[in-house]
């Protein structure tokens, strides 16, 4: 994955949302934020680069950027302060449709602190979860929790912290 070529986006007509941003493989790493922020199918932002390189440095031969909420914000202060159902809807479809026909998926959770920001991100992680856990998912982490229990956010995390395991039923259980 030395370039960036993406054959995976879904997103809205008006570009206000994203659902799916990825370059296939046969073992792609499966990454789950908060939101979108800037990154399209013409040019990464810095979460994709820094996931791009998770990626590689882990032996994953693409990647897929899915996310607790489709709407891109550059800031989560700037999020729907009430999650809109619909959207919602297609995004736990866009997450299946994405996972269903793995072979080997392996998720790397990466919302971060911003979790806390808005309640109804905590019901889409459950709701994401609840979509999939029939699914053989090995779930990651990078690093260490946050120092308040959250999966860190990869902007600014540093790649030899390693992608460790993740017990996300207890996480889910914890919020």
């Amino acid at each position: 994955m030395k370039t960036y070529q993406i054959d995976l986006y879904k997103n809205s007509k008006d570009n206000s949302l994203r659902f799916v941003l990825g370059s296939k493989g046969l073992k792609p790493l499966i990454v789950i934020g908060l939101n979108p922020s800037t990154a399209d199918e013409n040019k990464p932002d810095m979460t994709i680069s820094k996931i791009i390189g998770f990626a590689t440095r882990n032996n994953f031969d693409g990647f897929i950027m899915l996310n607790l909420y489709p709407q891109r914000a550059t800031s989560p202060d700037n999020l729907d302060i009430k999650m809109n159902s619909y959207i919602h809807t297609e995004n736990i479809a866009s997450i299946f449709d994405c996972l269903k026909d793995l072979n080997e998926i392996s998720v790397l959770a990466a919302w971060g602190e911003p979790i806390k920001k808005r309640d109804y991100l905590k019901n889409s992680l459950s709701d994401i979860y609840n979509s999939v856990s029939h699914l053989n998912i090995n779930w990651l982490q990078i690093g260490a929790m946050t120092t308040t229990g959250h999966p860190r956010h990869p902007s600014r995390a540093a790649y030899d912290l390693g992608l460790k395991n993740l017990d996300i039923k207890q996480y889910i259980s914890s919020l």
